[in-house]
């Protein structure tokens, strides 16, 4: 077995918060050689989930000595991630016109390396809501709901730098050249909704929240609250698993014949809603369970691991009792280790440091 398909890539990621951590901790997952640059000593912390897999060098960058150590580590890497907001890095004397021509040099930021907002402080609600995908989230008669970080930060965030730099790769493969790769979580997030701007340019979708297709007003696809409190998710948007979802509720086959006239969503959202209401969420996911119907219980955390589907995948792991994911996705030519906590933060600064010296001239 191979030790994974990122194994020869060595990336230096200076420490931040948010997306660049977790694009260098999946980096890791996958084999690549992960050398954080932090500020001081600290102990191991098994919750920093998004240190697992990496080593760890801390240098003071504000020194000549750390300086000059950055850009000799930096000149062993395929890959530098940076967090920061756009000049620091530069102010640091750690800019990419200081680093190999071959280096990809990525950079995480919300607003981008550009534009009027570029050096303004956000997070993932502003960045998100600047897209217009906030403004759909959410009950009509209430503000958008932030879908917790998901959305901006690891999803227009993270995996658009993982996919920026993995594109750059495999171009440096072809031309022997690196770039700059200028990954903004207001680029991503809007990448990442085709098929909404699809409908709204056909007619098929309004700005109105909770009044369309995907957005909780089909009482097809929204989630109801069942005899115990908790929940159930309903996603039977093709019509043969709508038809097998009136069966199991027990209600008027003919509903399928309306199941898009959105005249009829509210009286069928209050019918479902009163129908789930009389069992719990474990009888109602046992009721569902093997049927092609697009129905699952909605689980807490502490839940989803111990559910059959995810135990037998083994989607998450808990080295020191830290519930975590596992390394995803998968691949037929590698099985990656068992996860471990993460090392102490500076833990291998000596033998970094020790390293570059003997590479020296």
């Amino acid at each position: 077995m191979s030790k994974g398909p990122l194994a020869s890539l060595r990336v230096v990621e200076f420490s931040g918060l948010g997306p660049a951590p977790l694009a260098g901790q999946l980096l890791a997952d996958l084999g690549a050689d992960v050398i954080t640059v932090d500020r001081k000593v600290a102990p191991a912390d098994p919750t920093d989930i998004n240190r697992r897999g990496k080593k760890s060098v801390v240098l003071d960058l504000k020194s000549e000595a750390g300086l000059r150590d950055a850009l000799a580590l930096i000149a062993t890497a395929d890959v530098v991630i940076e967090g920061f907001r756009p000049g620091v890095m530069e102010r640091l004397g750690l800019g990419p016109e200081a680093c190999p021509n071959t280096l990809i040099y990525a950079r995480m930021t919300g607003w981008g390396q550009t534009g009027p907002w570029s050096r303004v402080a956000g997070h993932d609600i502003n960045y998100l809501a600047l897209t217009g995908a906030l403004h759909a989230m959410g009950s009509g008669d209430a503000p958008p709901v932030p879908p917790l970080n998901l959305v901006a930060d690891y999803g227009g965030g993270s995996m658009f730098l993982i996919f920026g730099i993995l594109s750059a790769v495999i171009e440096r493969g072809v031309t022997g050249k690196g770039q700059v790769v200028d990954a903004a979580m207001v680029d991503g997030v809007p990448a990442m909704m085709g098929l909404i701007h699809g409908m709204l340019a056909q007619g098929r979708w309004t700005e109105t929240r909770s009044a369309n297709w995907l957005d909780g007003a089909a009482p097809f696809y929204r989630c109801y609250t069942c005899a115990d409190g908790k929940f159930i998710a309903v996603g039977a948007l093709e019509p043969q698993f709508y038809s097998i979802l009136l069966k199991t509720l027990g209600l008027d086959p003919d509903y399928l014949a309306s199941q898009n006239d959105q005249t009829t969503w509210s009286d069928r959202t209050a019918e479902f809603a009163a129908t789930f209401a009389t069992r719990s969420r474990d009888e109602w996911a046992s009721l569902f369970d093997g049927l092609d119907v697009c129905v699952a219980p909605v689980l807490g955390f502490s839940e989803a691991a111990q559910h059959p589907h995810m135990a037998a995948r083994g989607v998450f792991a808990a080295p020191s009792g830290v519930q975590q994911a596992a390394p995803a996705p998968r691949f037929s030519g590698f099985t990656p280790q068992p996860v471990a906590p993460p090392n102490a933060i500076g833990a291998d600064t000596q033998n970094i440091l020790s390293s570059l010296t003997k590479k020296a001239p």
